[in-house]
């Protein structure tokens, strides 16, 4: 009795999409002397920030606070304290990106204030990563066809099916802003969403029915 004869392939699929989402850290910082007047500081700031944030609500999708630090700065020698420095981080993603630009011009605008991004990204649960992996599928299933009609066969039955990974292109660094504008009007500024690629994988193995070409 002879084995079954079969075929094993790998299949691919790259998948270039818009983003969905977009992601700003946004970091507020104090310093002084005196560590009341820090927190003090830092409060008020941390509050002027919620305040301007509640002006773009209607785009923001999820706030969430990220970082909270509070340390003394010691002099070179010794451990006397020289000042206090104090930072709160703000994460905010968005899904609408049509005053993106906006709000990074407006929050980079704000003492002591710096922003990080944009990163974009796809949801978890996107529907291109089942997308990808069917395209993969189908690619595998397309070269084996291919292998088993070289061979004078056809594809029987599927033995065993291998997700290789999936994996995302989160396009380039984020940038950082960190200014005061001058007085007058700010010129707008254009943000150009980076395409995200998705990458699928899967390796296949498929029985076929005997060879009637050999060599």
């Amino acid at each position: 009795m002879t084995d079954t004869p079969t075929v094993a392939v790998r299949g691919e699929a790259v998948r270039e999409v818009e983003p969905e989402l977009a992601q700003l850290t946004v970091t507020i910082a104090a310093r002084d002397s005196d560590r009341e007047r820090t927190l003090q500081r830092l409060a008020e700031r941390a509050e002027a920030l919620r305040g301007l944030l509640e002006e773009y609500a209607p785009v923001i999708e999820r706030r969430e606070t990220s970082r909270v630090q509070v340390h003394p700065v010691l002099r070179r020698s010794g451990e006397r304290v020289r000042a206090y420095e104090g930072s709160v981080s703000t994460t905010l993603t968005f899904s609408d990106f049509s005053q993106l630009g906006d709000v990074v011009l407006t929050l980079a605008d704000s003492d002591q204030t710096s922003v990080f991004g944009p990163f974009w990204s796809l949801r978890p649960d996107s529907p291109v990563y089942g997308e990808a992996r069917r395209a993969a599928i189908e690619d595998a299933l397309g070269r084996a066809r291919e292998y088993a009609d070289a061979l004078g066969a056809r594809l029987v039955r599927v033995i065993e099916l291998t997700d290789s990974g999936l994996s995302g292109d989160h396009g380039p660094q984020p940038a950082m802003f960190a200014f005061r504008a001058d007085s007058g009007e700010r010129p707008p500024l254009e943000l150009d969403p980076a395409r995200q690629t998705v990458r699928a994988a899967v390796e296949a193995r498929f029985a076929i029915s005997e060879p009637t070409v050999l060599g």
